[in-house]
């Protein structure tokens, strides 16, 4: 991949003189809680597009547009501070929402002196606020420097890793009809401040404008997408969530949307607002002796509590000069890069991905020059190294934390760990990671670090208790990929509450939010019936998972894994995967400069197919476009990705590809248990003619065998072609989410319509039924979608007549056990009535209620968030 492609340069949109996000005199834009950028004050009257893109929000009020680059990337150019105030007085817009403009073209012009007199400061802000998986480069302006129009002010970068499908919101839905009281109307900070609510509190939030039939809505993940809205003071709106947590999260929207103008600053910040919403919720529900957290990570636990506040590690504090205690921390860095690099790549073998991803992100951040820059300035004044590193970041701790926004004030802990991982290699002093933990401990902190937790997990705490932190830190993704219960962002009444020495068995549940500081015998014994409940559905459920999924009417259910390559099939597997239902090879062309060849092809399918002991593995060809794309591919730019050419439709035009791609897969044992899947079919025409060039090749070969050939149903001509498909094709399976995208005509990638595009929309459920009605019990049909494991679609894909499930690895035992605990034939039954009802949110509470889910187990019990669900 060329470096080019790799960059993306923001040009200044107009001349001015620099000035740092975090030193603009309005604390949404300092804190970043809209997103990192740059700020101009400028010195023309006409604002200029930095980079090629389409207008995509263009403010009532004309101060602020967003522009959005063909990779997803949003910015938001906000002319001068409060200049909403103005009501567009002196400003004309050149552009309008829709227009595709080109970098340097004008955008909107001004009348510096009329916004001078009516604005708080001229001062521009350019924001990046949806990075679409790059990351801002350090700026190469300081403050005070002046820049060109047109000059590059900005460049961003691509993340290493590919970003994985955003993770999907399950739980009740609610919902408020409000009226908008702040007097500037829906604009930047207010739609920042209720993105930050909804991540906090971890729900799907959207906002709909009154009366419905106007049908405009947006969710709070896009904020172009709020501002688009045009709410004005006194606009009726509807506020629906999704989540365990929607009743707060709407508390606080309200509180926060209700809120005249000129009282929003008076509030405080995103955290104040969340914290009386809580507080709200709490008054109804805590007993006495009870204290409250979020849920970061879900389940049961009790036992004593022990604090755990661990001193930094002790360095000098005067330095012996620069020439000898520059290259010390120089030697500390590039240590703990390399200690860090290690740890990654041991947690990725032992499977371990979110740990792996974690090492990764502190790897990048010990490499920020900023960081090591703020050190060599501290040594230059006469301190240690690892006295210079603590100073340099406890002040960058220091502003993430008085940042206002959660997202950045979660990377506090990030910081601290790799603090504490640098002074200790700097130190003389040889402490202990962790200190020793009574068995079956409850650990109190005022937060935790990702690396100290990794320690005390080795302990086997029974339950985490943290007076700061959030659920989006990275401890608490941790405790979720280690099934640690967790309560997060408690209060400093916890500390206070663990140094009573009466607080030796406490209960911590971490299904409801609370944390019992005094519970009765009563309710101990309660409790302990409850944990030994959960321990022996989670032990049967492991024990059983190499057994068949038999439900109780008699019909076996294939659970299959998800995978993306061999490491993922061996852990499959283990996990008692029935087979594979769908390899996505397109992880093997992924991050590459060329594609990859036939050995290396064959080598990598006949891992996975060996990892399996001759269970079927479905392989499904080369699945690039729309939202996955090679570099070394040129693919015509076409105005909708999602319905040009990708998957099968792909061959005609890239034939060396799938020449390539079918040697390599005709060249694995045994081919008896090899399924090659053909993605987004159509017709039946274009599986005739794969499996024409595939038999060709088998002759070419002398091969005695053949693969089995299916297809992928994905678009709704597929399901209802079912037939014709099931004449040519040895197995069907259904892609639910690109299924679910075509027939309702709702893009996946689109965050104001996540909660929407559900598979339970009975349009979708009447296409999946008819795809098992064409299949006729000639050829087999599978679910390799993210509806497979979903706890209420599940079964009633299986209802419907779908043979074999396919889902994550780490999901198979808790799915075959709850196959297990079904009636097939008595949901069969109630058919008739699901595919009656209006849309899927009455079919998702209607099957809530057949199902009784309250009082069965859930498929993931360790988890208040949803994982994110692969693409297929």
């Amino acid at each position: 991949m060329s470096d080019a492609s790799q960059t993306l340069p923001l040009l200044a949109p107009v001349e001015g003189v620099v000035i740092p996000l975090n030193e603009v005199p309005d604390p949404v834009f300092a804190g970043l809680a809209l997103g990192d950028g740059i700020a101009l004050d400028p010195l023309g009257e006409c604002l200029h597009a930095p980079c090629d893109g389409e207008v995509v929000q263009c403010a009532r009020t004309r101060h602020a547009l967003t522009l959005r680059t063909d990779a997803g990337l949003e910015l938001l150019i906000h002319l001068g501070l409060d200049t909403v105030e103005l009501q567009g007085q002196g400003i004309e817009l050149l552009v309008a929402v829709g227009d595709r403009v080109r970098a340097g073209e004008p955008l909107c012009r001004f009348d510096a002196d009329v916004l001078a007199l009516g604005a708080s400061a001229l001062i521009t802000p350019i924001v990046v606020t949806e990075p679409a998986g790059w990351r801002l480069l350090p700026l190469r302006y300081a403050k005070g420097e002046r820049v060109a129009l047109g000059e590059t002010l900005m460049v961003l970068t691509r993340t290493s890793a590919e970003q994985g499908e955003a993770a999907t919101t399950k739980g009740p839905l609610v919902e408020r009809c409000i009226t908008l009281a702040l007097a500037a109307g829906l604009h930047a900070r207010p739609a920042a401040r209720l993105r930050a609510i909804a991540r906090e509190l971890d729900v799907n939030l959207e906002v709909h404008r009154e009366p419905a039939a106007e049908g405009a809505s947006a969710n709070a993940e896009s904020l172009s997408a709020l501002m688009n809205l045009g709410l004005v003071a006194g606009s009726p709106l509807r506020l629906i969530a999704q989540g365990t947590r929607g009743e707060v999260a709407l508390d606080a929207a309200e509180a926060l949307l209700t809120t005249p103008e000129a009282e929003e600053h008076a509030a405080g910040t995103t955290q104040a607002v969340l914290t009386q919403a809580l507080e709200k919720e709490l008054d109804k529900e805590l007993g006495a002796g009870e204290l409250a957290g979020l849920i970061a990570s879900q389940g049961l636990a009790t036992g004593p509590l022990v604090v755990y506040r661990p001193p930094l590690p002790s360095v000098p504090y005067d330095g012996e000069g620069e020439s000898v205690e520059s290259p010390r921390l120089k030697q500390a860095l590039n240590r703990i890069g390399e200690d860090l690099a290690k740890a990654q790549a041991q947690a990725t073998r032992q499977g371990q991905l979110a740990e792996a991803e974690i090492f990764a992100a502190h790897g990048a951040w010990l490499e920020d020059p900023n960081l090591a820059a703020a050190a060599e300035a501290r040594i230059g004044a006469g301190r240690s190294a690892g006295q210079a590193w603590r100073e340099a970041l406890d002040v960058e701790a220091e502003q993430l934390a008085a940042s206002g926004n959660d997202l950045m004030a979660a990377r506090v802990a990030d910081l601290r760990d790799l603090q504490r991982r640098v002074m200790a290699a700097l130190s003389n002093d040889h402490q202990e990671a962790a200190p020793e933990l009574p068995e079956g401990a409850i650990l109190v902190a005022e937060d935790l670090t990702p690396s100290e937790l990794v320690a005390v997990a080795d302990q086997h705490p029974a339950g985490l208790c943290l007076a700061g932190g959030g659920t989006i830190s990275h401890v608490a993704i941790l405790a979720r990929a280690r099934n640690i219960p967790c309560l997060v962002a408690m209060g400093q009444g916890l500390l206070e509450a663990a140094h009573e020495v009466s607080l030796e068995s406490v209960i911590l549940d971490a299904e409801k939010g609370c944390l019992a500081l005094k519970p009765t015998p009563i309710q101990l014994a309660e409790m302990a019936e409850r944990i030994e409940v959960r321990r022996q559905q989670a032990e049967t459920a492991r024990a059983a998972a190499h057994e068949p999924a038999t439900t109780l009417d008699g019909r076996t259910i294939e659970v299959c894994a998800n995978i993306g390559g061999a490491e993922e099939a061996r852990l499959a597997a283990a996990s008692g995967a029935d087979g594979v239902g769908l390899l996505r090879s397109e992880f093997l062309f992924l991050g590459r400069d060329s594609a990859p060849d036939e050995v290396t092809q064959r080598d990598e399918y006949q891992a996975a197919l060996t990892a399996l002991g001759g269970k079927p593995v479905i392989i499904r060809t080369l699945d690039i476009g729309a939202d996955k794309q090679l570099p070394y591919l040129r693919l015509p730019a076409v105005p909708n990705p999602a319905l040009g050419v990708r998957g099968v439709r792909l061959w005609r035009s890239q034939p060396e590809l799938l020449e390539t791609q079918l040697r390599a897969l005709l060249g694995v044992t045994p081919l008896k248990a090899l399924n090659i899947m053909l993605p987004m079919v159509s017709e039946a025409s274009e599986l005739r003619e794969v499996r024409q060039r595939l038999e060709a090749l088998a002759v070419e070969l002398g091969l005695s065998e053949r693969p089995r050939l299916g297809a992928m149903i994905e678009v709704p001509s597929a399901a209802l072609c079912a037939a014709s498909l099931a004449d040519e094709a040895d197995f069907l399976s259904i892609g639910t989410n690109d299924l679910t995208q075509y027939t309702l005509a709702m893009d996946r990638e689109d965050p104001a319509l996540a909660s929407r595009a559900d598979v339970l929309h009975p349009a979708v459920l009447r296409l999946i039924q008819a795809t098992v009605a064409g299949a006729g019990g000639r050829c087999s049909v599978g679910v390799c979608g993210s509806a497979a494991s979903d706890e209420l679609a599940a079964p009633l894909l299986v209802a419907l007549g779908v043979d074999e499930l396919s889902v994550e690895p780490a999901r198979i035992p808790a799915v075959k056990a709850a196959l297990r605990r079904l009636d097939t034939a008595d949901l069969a039954a109630k058919l008739p009535e699901l595919l009656a009802l209006h849309d899927a949110v009455a079919v998702r509470r209607r099957l809530g209620e057949l199902l009784a889910l309250k009082d069965a187990a859930p498929l993931v019990t360790n988890s208040t968030t949803t994982t994110p669900l692969a693409r297929c």
